[in-house]
């Protein structure tokens, strides 16, 4: 990501020169990446999740020849062989129950631009075979239909796995390793790239401020360190989100490290709530029960806010308020 200069994460309209790094493992990365935009070869970009490989991809989309052109994202994970088939190569009318009429798929789509097929590592085998002919020779039939489709695509493969593990293990066909990583391009973790984190951090809170029409200034001391020292196991995904929640729940000018959700996605200094009455005899009231049931969930879920408001039989914007609500100090 990037200095003064950086787009969110998922901005369409990245360019390389938007990066930042001062970090020589990333500045290679962006280096590799330069001369692979000015080719038309396959590329893999490997990366732990919210490390920002779709934005990579996009950027050297932008930077590329084809930029000109589309680019079609899709996610390769969990879906069926038959899904796979409609979302990638289309569809016919009456393939299948309620295709009522024709549908271009994402190889279709993409001619003459990009196509950013992420988590190609997650791909059933039988996946991987129609990726590799269409990947390979530009050909496909859609669901339906045998009459022989081309399209001219750039293909950009990623995966947070270990793709040579997988491949070593046969999880994953080697013809279409070496077919996708005509350039490889490894995208460093967060928290490999502790010197880039404090203009990382400057960039999004000064992002998150103009979103919401606040002008927060910083983070306070406290704040800073546990933001410093955190690991930061989602990176750039989880460092956007957190420091936008930040933002929303301070009330002055500065970040204080109440207003940071980590891990759990529960404000750090958030209250703990007894489960017996305390040194004075005090029963719990009913705000720390929610706080301390809300907090389970939380945790049981791994820190996921869509499944823990799932759980709660609440929405997610019902949950964000608790979450709020909980965080503030109570008036006893």
């Amino acid at each position: 990501m990037a200095s003064s200069r950086t787009r969110a994460y998922d901005d369409t309209s990245a360019t390389l020169a938007d990066f930042y790094t001062s970090d020589t493992s990333m500045q290679a990365c962006l280096d590799r990446a330069r001369v692979a935009a000015q080719t038309d070869l396959p590329i893999l970009i490997l990366g732990e999740s919210g490390a920002g490989k779709t934005i990579l991809a996009r950027a050297i989309h932008n930077a590329s020849q084809r930029s000109r052109g589309p680019f079609i994202s899709f996610n390769a994970a969990a879906l069926s062989d038959t899904l796979l088939d409609s979302q990638l190569f289309g569809h016919e009318r009456g393939a299948f129950t309620g295709a009522h009429q024709r549908v271009k798929g994402k190889f279709e789509l993409a001619h003459q631009g990009t196509l950013f097929l992420d988590e190609i590592a997650d791909l059933s085998p039988t996946g991987q075979s129609k990726i590799l002919r269409a990947v390979e020779y530009g050909e496909f039939e859609r669901l339906g239909s045998d009459a022989l489709q081309r399209a001219d695509v750039r293909v950009i493969s990623a995966t947070h796995l270990a793709i040579s593990t997988a491949t070593g293990e046969r999880r994953f066909r080697q013809d279409l390793f070496f077919r996708i990583s005509g350039f490889t391009l490894t995208l460093p973790s967060l928290r490999d790239r502790p010197n880039d984190l404090p203009v990382l951090l400057a960039a999004e809170i000064r992002r998150a401020s103009e979103r919401q029409g606040k002008a927060i200034v910083g983070l306070n001391r406290a704040a800073a360190n546990r933001l410093l020292a955190y690991g930061w196991p989602g990176n750039l995904r989880e460092l956007s989100t957190v420091v936008h929640a930040a933002v929303a729940l301070a009330n002055g000018d500065v970040i204080g490290e109440e207003h940071l959700m980590l891990g759990t996605g529960v404000p750090v200094a958030a209250p703990a709530a007894p489960s017996a009455p305390d040194g004075n005899g005090r029963r719990r009231t009913l705000r720390d029960a929610m706080s301390q049931h809300i907090m389970q969930v939380l945790e049981d879920v791994g820190g996921n806010k869509r499944r823990a408001a799932r759980e709660l039989g609440v929405s997610r914007a019902t949950l964000d308020r608790k979450l709020r609500e909980i965080s503030k100090p109570a008036s006893r």
